[in-house]
């Protein structure tokens, strides 16, 4: 079957002749030939180099043989089209200067925000054409919420307080930046889909550290949003949200046609508390690639019986992959995956 046929039949739980598999992260610090790339250029440099973002991106599909790419870029790249700076550390992401207060908010860009990262759209073209057909492309973006949250907490952030001090003193606030993130991150997948991109997945990344309450309130009104804001295109879309089992009630109002699933929960019962209304993406734990081939080969095994007969299953990790994970064991996860999907 055709790749690109395959793919979008799952994600509309329509027959294929296996579920495709691809892999959070699957390009990236895992890879020694991304390291040596990153040795030469920083992060952001990297991700503004529609040369170097291509070259990234068709990785995974040389070298493990997945069955998509995913364009390389990061999930804050349009807050610095809304006039913020982001920069990568050893500790991880920055974002300056962390939004806290209504005028800050208030300064931020919207309207042109879309256009300040173009790069991002001329890697998506370049990215297609590199690919000649051989696998679908996705791309991405963060949903308002766990922008916002990077945005305010100034990166990565172990309590959040800051963002919960805002649910509780200033809502308003927060939804103001919220009803922002929402218009620029429409106009920014609109913009990858024109692009070429096939399908689009949205990280809600730090979805599950709100109550199902506060989710309700602050993400699923401007993630749903920015998929209805898409929705004309055809384009599948896919959503992600870690550490969300306490959200599946919220998640099936989403007007999406994939729940990619952590590992936590089993796809057997996300797909029936979901009344199969949705293809669903996962889930195998990660931390099995650091483990020998049998056990990944038996991981492997477990998530597509988990599944079950029937369509509408795209075969990933329930999380990224991480970097202690060696090539040869990614690939042995996506040679399982194949062999059995056959099956």
């Amino acid at each position: 079957m055709d790749p690109t046929e395959r793919f979008l039949r799952a994600c509309r739980r329509q027959p294929v002749d296996r579920p495709p598999i691809w892999i959070m992260r699957q390009a990236g610090r895992y890879m020694p030939s991304y390291q040596a790339i990153r040795d030469k250029v920083s992060f952001m440099e990297l991700c503004r180099s529609p040369e170097l973002c291509t070259e990234v991106t068709l990785m995974p599909i040389d070298q493990i043989g997945v069955d998509a790419a995913i364009l390389f870029s990061d999930i804050l790249i349009p807050l610095e089209g809304m006039g913020l700076d982001v920069s990568f550390d050893d500790r991880g992401p920055r974002v300056s200067p962390p939004l806290r207060t209504a005028a800050e908010v208030d300064g931020l860009r919207v309207d042109g925000a879309d256009e300040e990262v173009a790069y991002v759209y001329e890697a998506v073209r370049q990215i297609k054409t590199a690919l000649s057909g051989r696998v679908p492309l996705l791309g991405f973006a963060g949903a308002p919420l766990t922008l916002a949250i990077y945005a305010i907490e100034g990166g990565s952030s172990r309590n959040r307080h800051s963002v919960r001090k805002m649910v509780y003193e200033a809502p308003e606030v927060l939804e103001r930046l919220l009803d922002k993130l929402a218009t620029v991150v429409t106009r920014y997948l609109r913009h990858q889909i024109d692009a070429g991109v096939d399908v689009v997945q949205i990280f809600d990344t730090w979805g599950g550290t709100m109550s199902l309450a506060d989710w309700r309130r602050f993400s699923l009104p401007y993630t749903a949003r920015i998929m209805e804001g898409i929705k004309d295109t055809g384009v599948p879309i896919v959503h992600y949200a870690l550490d969300s089992a306490h959200l599946t009630e919220g998640l099936v109002e989403l007007p999406c046609d994939v729940l990619s699933v952590d590992w936590r929960q089993p796809l057997s019962l996300i797909r029936e508390q979901t009344g199969g209304r949705f293809a669903l993406q996962g889930n195998v734990e990660p931390g099995v690639l650091t483990c020998a081939d049998e056990h990944i080969y038996a991981a492997a095994k477990a998530c597509l019986d988990d599944y079950g007969d029937g369509p509408g299953h795209i075969f990933n990790l329930g999380h990224g992959i991480t970097p202690d994970v060696s090539v040869a064991a990614a690939k042995a996860l996506v040679d399982a995956a194949k062999e059995l999907g056959a099956r």
